[in-house]
């Protein structure tokens, strides 16, 4: 059973493992035509696969040296990762967002809260992609429709995880010379701030923060600041964005040395080379769910 009173500290984090892909799972892995639903075989393979990724972190849950293992999974593929995490009690987040849109659209319409209740899970999942450059109309419909979730959640006792991507837009883009390096580094940490606080005058009021990596100590702490702005008890984790090992081991020792991050949610730069040569057959279940069991479990020592 899940600990209900437990929530992640810095000293005893959070290793979520992330798998709530749907659209760009069926398309880079399964050969979905993009735009096309998938076929029956299709999303039985599909199906499977996420429950292949859930027995590598099962299999990495016994090797833990410190914290706890979370899994983020949607309910159109993941149903027997949601009903095996709670046998588990490994900690249980489920999206809301709709899968492939632009801006934050529920999945499951005006229903999307009966569906967070029947599934009962530790955390409800919003992935936003936002800049303060965006059209103002659209992101205030965005932050309305944003602060009517967090408000739902909260009514609901389920606390919001709030996973933040800030692209750059194509003139910052151009500012830096097209190096998405140097915007990352330079650019992305003041807009981060500036987008969360948007989001808190706007009502929404995450429980955590799922951010990109910061390069330095110094935007991360800036960061952790706005989260926390106003004695706000919010905390911090760090995403993967798919980044190679290198980068993302960069980002989660920065991180680790911030007592506002709480752990991280890495998905793709896990399990993707390891489903992919399953799904293509190279590999069989067992090298499969070792490979993804230590590529975690790696990650989970770049905390420690």
């Amino acid at each position: 059973m899940v600990d209900e009173t437990w929530r992640p500290r810095h000293d005893d984090p959070l290793f979520i493992m992330a798998m709530d892909h749907r659209d760009s799972f069926g398309t880079t892995l399964f050969h979905v035509a993009r735009g096309s639903a998938p076929t029956a075989e299709q999303s039985a393979r599909m199906r499977a696969a996420k429950e292949l990724i859930y027995s590598g972190l099962a299999l990495a849950r016994a090797e833990l040296r410190a914290g706890r293992a979370g899994v983020l999974v949607d309910e159109d593929y993941g149903q027997a990762v949601i009903a095996q995490a709670g046998r588990d009690g490994v900690t249980l987040a489920v999206p809301i967002e709709a899968s492939g849109h632009e801006w934050f659209e529920p999945r499951w319409g005006a229903q999307w809260l009966e569906h967070v209740r029947s599934v009962g899970p530790a955390y409800g999942k919003v992935l936003v992609r936002d800049n303060p450059d965006l059209p103002a109309a659209d992101r205030r419909a965005q932050f309305e429709r944003l602060a009517a979730v967090s408000a739902g959640l909260r009514e609901a006792g389920v606390p919001l995880l709030y996973e933040l991507l800030v692209p750059g837009t194509p003139d910052q883009l151009a500012a830096v010379g097209g190096d998405v390096d140097r915007y990352d580094r330079d650019v992305r940490p003041a807009l981060v701030v500036r987008v969360i606080a948007d989001n808190q005058a706007a009502g929404v009021e995450p429980a955590l923060w799922k951010v990109e990596g910061l390069d330095t100590a110094e935007a991360a702490a800036q960061v952790a600041a706005q989260a926390r702005a106003g004695g706000r008890d919010a905390d911090l984790i760090v995403l993967g964005r798919d980044a190679p090992v290198e980068r993302l081991d960069r980002w989660l020792r920065i991180a680790a040395a911030d007592e506002a991050f709480v752990g991280f949610a890495i998905g793709r730069s896990i399990w993707e080379d390891a489903v992919r040569d399953w799904a293509e057959g190279d590999i069989g279940d067992e090298l499969a769910r070792h490979r993804i069991a230590e590529r975690y479990l790696g990650f989970t020592r770049d905390w420690s």
